[in-house]
């Protein structure tokens, strides 16, 4: 069991997080248009652990980037956390990132030189912490996810899960209310693929965050709360 220094504000059990309705994407104009995403209905409800699977290029990372506020939709409506942000625009992007988003990507993305608590603190200051206050705040979220012992450890001293634990301490600072995991466990072996699932489960049963994961690995599809498939551009039916 993880305990975060920073719970979230209350959260109000049935109250939709994500919010997307009708949602389109098409890439590019003309002959060479391609819609990877075709009227999209997507609700997940605040404290809910959702993943999100299909086939490449079936517009699971389109609509994933959307959410994240790194791509804007070409019609439809999205709202996260009751703000609409389907009229935003590309400079309205990093704001709605820091305020609603944490990431926790496929290979870490962390900064090779420095340490695993200055990749947390980085963030941090960010968004505006001190950077006394930081590195107090980064210290506790790697001990959060079991890292309290590695915190002037630089990624190529640490295992792969371990890595992938330090990205969502990452993905934690500042507490924001929706964290969405790409592929989060695709290069590690069944153990830490298991234990960096749970963690994220931890934060939406636990701490109240709203959990996303695109992923294809079936040996964690038992800890969702429930499974969309996405193919061609559309949502199937859960699971």
């Amino acid at each position: 069991m993880i305990t975060l220094g920073t719970e979230m504000n209350e959260v109000t059990e049935h109250r939709a997080a994500i919010d997307v309705c009708d949602l389109a994407k098409t890439y590019g104009s003309g002959a060479s248009a391609f819609q990877a995403l075709k009227g999209v209905d997507f609700r997940v409800n605040a404290g809910e652990f959702v993943m999100l699977s299909g086939p490449s290029g079936s517009g699971k990372t389109t609509l994933l980037s959307i959410l994240g506020c790194v791509l804007t939709a070409t019609s439809g409506r999205v709202r996260l956390m009751g703000e609409d942000i389907s009229r935003a625009t590309e400079g309205d992007l990093p704001r709605l990132r820091r305020e609603y988003i944490g990431f926790v990507f496929q290979a870490h993305n962390l900064i090779a030189s420095l340490t695993a608590q200055e990749n947390v603190s980085l963030l941090l200051e960010m968004r505006g912490y001190e950077t006394s206050a930081a590195r107090a705040a980064s210290g506790k979220l790697l001990d959060d996810v079991g890292l309290g012992e590695k915190l002037k450890s630089k990624p190529a001293d640490l295992s792969g899960g371990q890595r992938q634990r330090v990205a969502i301490a990452r993905a934690l600072a500042g507490s924001p209310p929706i964290i969405l995991a790409d592929e989060p466990t695709a290069a590690l072996d069944a153990q830490n693929g298991l234990k960096v699932t749970e963690t994220l489960r931890a934060l939406a049963k636990e701490h109240g965050h709203t959990v996303v994961v695109v992923t294809h690995d079936s040996r964690i599809f038992h800890l969702a709360d429930r499974i969309v498939h996405i193919e061609d551009g559309l949502i199937q039916e859960p699971t």
